[in-house]
């Protein structure tokens, strides 16, 4: 049943029923009364039910990760996994808080739930997040990616999260990428555009 023939049903329910209840009365008729109370519970009923929330089905999937990101993941082992804990496929709100003062939280949570980085790269001891690695193939050329990429850049940057991306090339190599993500880890040289 879609949503305004319910939302119609309820309200016609409750106000036939109301009818028949005051009416039941004034005729004094308890079987009136009776069916008017039924009408109007059902109508209630119905708005009751209109909350809640449809059961959906899910599988398990295959593989956590892309064929290039498991490969990369593994790179990412080689060459730095003895100094960091690396994480696939992590939610942004697991990185930056929304919760900033001067601005609406729930819509700037809203703004950033939906989004996921491919790498974290966080420290051992306490998890903090030191690094975010973003793979990079054919999908990230389109417009709508690449509006995307660049609010992500932006946010990162602006909570301090240092971002690396890399190509996907289908090969790692893993001197290149330790290489790579310690230079991603310098801070910025005072008065340079890095």
């Amino acid at each position: 049943m879609n949503k305004k023939l319910k939302i119609t049903l309820s309200i016609l329910a409750i106000l036939f029923g109301a009818f028949l209840v005051v009416y039941g009365g004034y005729d004094d008729s308890p079987g009136a009364q009776g069916l008017g109370l039924i009408a109007v519970i059902f109508g209630i009923s119905l708005i009751l039910k209109r909350g809640e929330a449809h059961q959906y089905h899910y599988h398990r999937k295959q593989f956590l990760v892309s064929r290039a990101e498991h490969e990369c993941y593994d790179a990412l082992v080689t060459a730095v996994g003895h100094e960091y804990r690396i994480f696939a496929q992590v939610h942004l709100p697991t990185i930056v808080t929304h919760v900033v003062k001067g601005q609406n939280w729930r819509a700037a949570f809203a703004h950033i739930n939906q989004k996921s980085v491919d790498f974290v790269l966080c420290d051992k001891v306490y998890l903090s997040p030191k690094l975010v690695i973003e793979l990079d193939d054919a999908s990230h050329d389109q417009p709508s990616r690449q509006k995307r990429d660049h609010e992500v850049e932006r946010i990162l940057l602006e909570a301090g999260v240092p971002l690396l991306r890399l190509e996907n090339q289908g090969k790692f190599e893993t001197n290149d990428l330790a290489r790579r993500v310690i230079e991603a880890l310098q801070p910025p040289k005072p008065g340079g555009n890095s």
